[in-house]
């Protein structure tokens, strides 16, 4: 079996791990012109820590991991306002770079990544998909996979132009080095909160410092000087940001994009197949893309593989000729594991989008009333027992996803 997988990031990376490892011949493209590391920092845990243990990835991100200790907000001063200290016993709870996690998964991909390329177009007929890519080759395939982001190409190549749902906010990372700052914020993640307005520091390895900044606006469009916007809502509130927003970086170094989440009522058609953000991003608020991703294309691969290896045809289907015993005529048991795979993650994504939309008001508040109320649920949560309860209350869906019916998979995994 032969799969195009559009988009090497941490789905497309992960759905590739697998299915190469079950004997499929995969190819991954990517439109960015190399490897995207950076990013900003994420809680990775859940469903897809659970995978990612499977792939034999926990002494890899182990590694890679940043100790985060306390949860504070500060005031302009710099002072804290209020503060969450994090016990030790949130040890399957890893603070990551969303590249960090990303890199340990494709280093360990053996197929092929084309990168400056995407999809242009994809011809669906009784044999497989010809994909022709924006360099003008083509591959021919029994299956696309569309793992190309929020907007995707593959998506609109399929079902048309789906807007994303638009939660309201923009948002911008980026990276500074500086030592004292880097000292100063510690292992600890701050944040400074105003109506409306959210930035956020932490600390890197050498001598680095995260920024992560989120702004309420009514108007999607992105601005056209996403630096100077910063620098207009950020620079006055004090505390450390005039001196990073001195250093925002160019287009290449500044990540900037809105915050939206992804709903469709089918994820796949024919040959071709949606994953990850394409047709599940459950936005910045929900806090669980990564892990949703991950854990979707476990299952993904997982029903793939057991369509591969159910012994005979299905009643109504044939042998497809030339093929060994047991494959069949892709086309109805293709979407048969397809409708499997989306009936069986689209829950659990309904779920995680729908605790992203009800963080809004706690993540960014938008009056100082809502502030303050977010202040006294720390202060509450410094209670003994109150960081497992805060933390629980963070894990909003798919805690019983990876549960597997493909014994490839079980073959495959590297615990």
């Amino acid at each position: 079996m032969r799969i195009v997988i559009c988009g090497a990031g941490i789905a497309g990376l992960t759905l590739a791990w697998h299915l190469e490892r079950a004997g499929w011949e995969v190819e991954l493209v990517e439109r960015a012109p190399a490897f995207r590391d950076g990013g900003y920092m994420i809680d990775f845990y859940g469903p897809g820590f659970q995978v990612a243990e499977r792939m034999g990835l926990r002494p890899r991100l182990l590694r890679d991991r940043y100790p985060v200790d306390e949860l504070s907000y500060v005031g302009r001063d710099g002072r804290r306002t209020s503060h969450l200290k994090l016990s030790s016993g949130l040890e399957d709870v890893y603070s990551l770079l969303r590249g960090d996690l990303a890199r340990a998964i494709a280093d360990d991909v053996r197929a092929p990544i084309t990168y400056g390329t995407t999809v242009e177009s994809a011809e669906q007929h009784a044999d497989g998909v010809t994909v022709r890519l924006t360099d003008g080759t083509t591959r021919e395939a029994d299956l696309l996979v569309g793992a190309d982001g929020a907007r995707s190409r593959v998506r609109s190549l399929a079902f048309g132009e789906v807007t994303p749902r638009y939660l309201g906010h923009q948002v911008a990372a980026y990276v500074v080095t500086d030592a004292e700052l880097s000292r100063q914020v510690g292992t600890r993640y701050q944040m400074l909160t105003k109506p409306g307005l959210m930035a956020g520091a932490y600390a890197l390895r050498d001598d680095r410092l995260a920024l992560l900044f989120l702004r309420r606006e009514p108007d999607p469009a992105l601005p056209a000087d996403p630096a100077a916007t910063l620098r207009r809502h950020f620079a006055g509130l004090g505390w450390i940001l005039p001196s990073v927003l001195e250093r925002v970086p160019g287009p290449a170094g500044l990540y900037y994009d809105l915050v939206t989440q992804v709903e469709l009522e089918r994820w796949h058609s024919g040959r071709i197949v949606l994953l990850g953000d394409a047709c599940q991003a459950v936005s910045l608020f929900a806090g669980h893309g990564a892990s949703m991703a991950m854990a979707a294309s476990w299952i993904l691969a997982d029903e793939l593989t057991t369509t591969r290896d159910t012994p005979g045809p299905l009643p109504g289907t044939a042998e497809t000729p030339g093929h060994p015993p047991g494959t069949r005529e892709m086309p109805g048991h293709l979407a048969d594991a397809l409708a499997r795979y989306q009936a069986r993650m689209a829950p659990a994504i309904a779920e995680v989008q729908g605790f992203g939309r009800r963080s809004i008001q706690w993540i960014a508040p938008s009056n100082r009333w809502r502030i303050l109320a977010r202040d006294l649920i720390f202060r509450l949560a410094t209670l003994p027992g109150g960081d497992r309860l805060f933390v629980n209350s963070l894990s909003p869906g798919g805690h019983n996803l990876i549960s597997p019916r493909s014994d490839v998979l079980e073959t495959v995994r590297r615990d």
